[in-house]
């Protein structure tokens, strides 16, 4: 059985440990050091020829928005094989991943995205609990104004960037006016 911590118990000072450049919240009692690290969030830009597949949110945050399946990365799963459950957990998809697309460093959310090309398996998808509805739009058809995170934006152009070339490099985050860098996207 365990007790509740106590403010006066456990990594409660900040300090920068010996043969580290960084504070960090530590226990003064036993000496055991909180890491704290980005969050990976994995997910994918499936595609049924020339549509792509959005999931309306359900869940906060920006519910009512649209995103690509997407979430965090579980312990003991690889990357490929969460980017596939999440693209089960939130549209009934499933997919054939055909390469890495991007990796997106949001620092000021402590977020690496990775996201992957895909294609779908089967036309028939569904919302799953975290969605209000799903759906497949032509590029024409997508409501950019209704997109949930600048990373979706990024992730669909970086796709259609893709499919027009033979050989595809994981993009990164796009460069800001003015090429100074800085917080992008809310998630």
């Amino acid at each position: 059985m365990s007790t509740p911590s106590s403010p006066d118990s456990g990594p409660r000072v900040e300090r920068t440990p010996a043969g580290d450049d960084r504070p960090r919240l530590t226990c003064p009692d036993c000496g055991y050091i909180a890491y704290e690290n980005p969050r990976i969030v994995v997910g994918s830009v499936p595609r049924l020829g020339a549509r792509f597949l959005l999931c309306r949110r359900a869940i906060p945050p920006r519910v009512g928005y649209w995103t690509l399946p997407a979430g965090y990365l579980e312990l003991h799963e690889s990357t490929e094989d969460g980017a596939r459950r999440e693209a089960m957990e939130e549209a009934n998809a499933a997919l054939a991943l055909d390469g890495l697309l991007a990796v997106y460093n949001l620092i000021h959310i402590n977020q690496v995205q990775l996201i992957y090309r895909a294609r779908l398996l089967d036309p028939a998808v569904a919302a799953g609990p975290e969605s209000q509805a799903v759906g497949l739009f032509t590029w024409g058809e997508i409501p950019w104004d209704e997109l949930a995170f600048p990373s979706v934006r990024w992730a669909l152009e970086h796709e259609r960037a893709a499919a027009r070339t033979p050989v595809w490099l994981p993009a990164g985050n796009p460069e800001p006016p003015g090429g100074h860098g800085g917080p992008h996207d809310a998630g």
